[in-house]
């Protein structure tokens, strides 16, 4: 295996922007002032199997928005919002969970997410992500934010750990 299955086999926590990540960062503002996004669907079957490995998700957006709330809750993922530092709130979680933060991945698409970056042993950009980030990532997904990138990770890692246990 090469350096990059070694660290991915050892992710015990994954923590998820957004916007930009599990949408396609667009947002659709209707005449009432709601808003909506769109996600990929089958996000949920990539956290389920990533989650029945024992890995533990969270979602950290720095925006307050109902809809945040809903996809989490509908994925039944724990999440946090209006966050200011997500690398505060990753290493928060980490010591909450006790799980090293060189066991963690975190997946993000813009600027603000190079703090928490630089705070976990695995950083991703998903594949439309901030051309700013490139140095700050150990990762590019090939599929854009909302369009499968989520899944793509969830399937990396499940991959990973499966090849792992085949070998052991």
């Amino acid at each position: 295996m090469n350096l990059k299955s070694d660290l991915i086999q050892d992710i015990q926590l994954v923590g998820f922007d957004f916007d930009g990540v599990f949408t396609d960062n667009t947002v659709y503002v209707n005449q009432d002032g709601s808003e909506s996004v769109r996600c990929w669907r089958s996000d949920g079957i990539g956290l389920a199997r990533l989650r029945s490995l024992g890995v533990k998700i969270f979602i950290i957006s720095s925006e307050v928005n109902p809809i945040v709330s809903a996809r989490a809750l509908k994925l039944d993922l724990p999440y946090k919002q209006g966050v200011e530092c997500k690398a505060t709130a990753i290493l928060a979680i980490c010591k909450e969970l006790k799980i090293n933060p060189q066991q963690t991945m975190f997946v993000g698409n813009d600027v603000n997410d190079i703090p928490a970056f630089k705070s976990v042993g695995f950083p991703v950009g998903v594949a439309d992500s901030h051309p700013e980030i490139e140095s700050f990532i150990n990762y590019r997904t090939n599929n854009p934010g909302g369009y499968g990138a989520v899944r793509e990770i969830c399937d990396l890692i499940c991959y990973t750990k499966q090849f792992k246990n085949d070998k052991q």
